[in-house]
């Protein structure tokens, strides 16, 4: 689970500091900078994905990538074109699965040196001292603690040191006085640190405790796919969903074949995975019942089969609203993640009716507290705010009947102000209040309804007059 990031000099943001919560969601203004902290996970993502192990960064731009940001320049952050290209430098936080023990590499097996379940990663990157690339100024981890790092000396070159209440003491290997090489793209020692000293195993715990964040990370796009009239599925499972959707019908396959199970709260009879969707699109008021279902056995051909009501003619999904087809991709990627998993979305709630803005928000409050799926949103959607903070007054999300605080939302407002976005992070009480509420927040709303108020006022004395 993310817990917090700093990040300097990444396309709007000047610099960032945002903590993380069970739910975290970020509203604002339009192009101020909402999508950038989505992006700029998906581009550590595919960088640690990366075959090509001399990249530094993937900034993406093939068919398949995540995220494609174009270059360095396009992508850091500078007051002005003509100034120099700054140093990017992030500092990323986060809770590990489960506990991660650290014993003495040259000691005895049962040696515990360090013990936790937070780790923390910071490195730079800048244009190349030499060329026309970039490269990896240091690499940190840090562990209950103590750092680990890689950093330049005087000479400008590498060394491995460590600081902090328990440093630890790496042991040169004897007539291997040669120099370490840099970082490897943004998270890897390079592996001569392995040849050179004697005692370097721990790094390999560090840098997998790094991939397996990265791994647990899914994304689904504002812009979902329009239904089919049937899908072709020839067995194999899925990641995700895909950024746009498009594999939604594949993972609803994928988690039927292996008889996939859930249930909304602890000591609930689990349900099958589709009946576990009907169930939300029920709640969701969108339609009646939900299958998918082989066209004709053998064929390899499968319909999204719904009925808009219980009287009504059973169809295929593309018959009916688009609504269903939007809200579709979120539900399967929800709940076809892994638990412990994090989910990025971008508005959710586009092509939705209101009211299905504002359940939406239940089912992700559902989900981040039962299955553990730290969810991040960005929105626009009022409606999806107020329920937000609906069940933080109530102190129960109640599809699941699991208690909420306050303190599991993250929200923030973000805007763009002389020339870099700003966050601002909104004050929530146990009651549902959001303490310093932006203006111009959702627009001037209540500025509207008075306005509104007045004018018709002024209409009614007149006509009476």
């Amino acid at each position: 689970m993310l817990t917090e990031l700093r990040l300097e000099n990444f396309k709007a943001w000047r610099e960032l500091n945002i903590e993380f919560g069970k739910v975290t969601a970020l509203f604002g203004e339009n192009s101020a900078g909402k999508s950038s902290l989505m992006h700029f996970l998906l581009m550590l993502k595919q960088t640690k994905n990366a075959a090509d192990r001399g990249l530094v960064l993937d900034f993406g731009g093939g068919p398949t990538e995540l995220v494609n940001l174009g270059n360095y320049r396009s992508t850091v952050h500078r007051r002005r074109a003509s100034e120099a290209l700054p140093d990017m430098r992030w500092d990323l936080t986060w809770r590990l699965p489960a506990e991660l023990k650290i014993g003495n590499p040259l000691g005895s097996p049962t040696d515990v040196l360090y013990a936790g379940d937070q780790l923390r990663l910071a490195t730079s990157v800048g244009p190349a001292l030499t060329g026309s690339g970039i490269s990896a100024r240091r690499l940190t981890y840090g562990f209950e603690g103590t750092t680990f790092e890689l950093r330049p000396n005087d000479s400008g070159q590498f060394e491995l040191a460590s600081e902090g209440s328990n440093p630890f003491r790496f042991v040169r290997n004897v007539g291997r006085g040669w120099p370490l090489p840099g970082p490897v793209k943004t998270h890897l020692f390079p592996g001569a640190a392995r040849t050179l000293f004697q005692n370097t195993d721990l790094l390999s715990e560090f840098e997998n405790g790094y991939e397996t964040l990265m791994d647990r990370i899914y994304y689904l796009g504002p812009l979902r796919e329009h239904p089919q009239r049937e899908y072709r599925w020839t067995g194999a499972g899925r990641e995700g969903v895909g950024d746009s959707g498009e594999f939604t019908v594949d993972a609803i396959l994928a988690a039927t074949d292996r008889n996939w199970r859930e249930n909304l709260a602890p000591n609930l009879w689990k349900k099958p995975f589709q009946e576990m969707l009907a169930y939300w699109l029920r709640k969701l008021d969108l339609i009646e019942s939900f299958s998918v279902r082989e066209v004709v056995e053998g064929s390899s051909l499968y319909e999204a089969r719904v009925r808009r009501s219980r009287e009504g003619p059973e169809t295929t999904l593309m018959d009916v609203g688009f609504g269903v087809s939007q809200v579709l991709p979120i539900l399967v990627l929800l709940y076809y993640v892994p638990r412990g998993s994090i989910v990025l979305m971008e508005q959710p709630e586009l092509h939705l009716h209101p009211s299905v803005q504002s359940s939406l928000a239940d089912v992700m409050l559902a989900v981040a507290l039962h299955r553990n799926v730290q969810i991040v949103v960005e929105s626009h959607s009022e409606h999806f705010l107020r329920r937000l903070l609906r069940r933080v007054a109530e102190e129960v999300e109640p599809h699941s009947g699991l208690r909420l605080s306050h303190s599991e939302l993250r929200l923030y407002f973000v805007r763009y102000r002389k020339g870099a976005a700003e966050l601002d992070p909104l004050r929530l009480n146990e009651w549902g209040g959001i303490e310093n509420w932006p203006e111009h927040f959702f627009g001037d709303e209540f500025g509207e309804i008075a306005a509104t108020s007045k004018a018709g006022r002024e209409k009614r004395l007149r006509k009476a007059d």
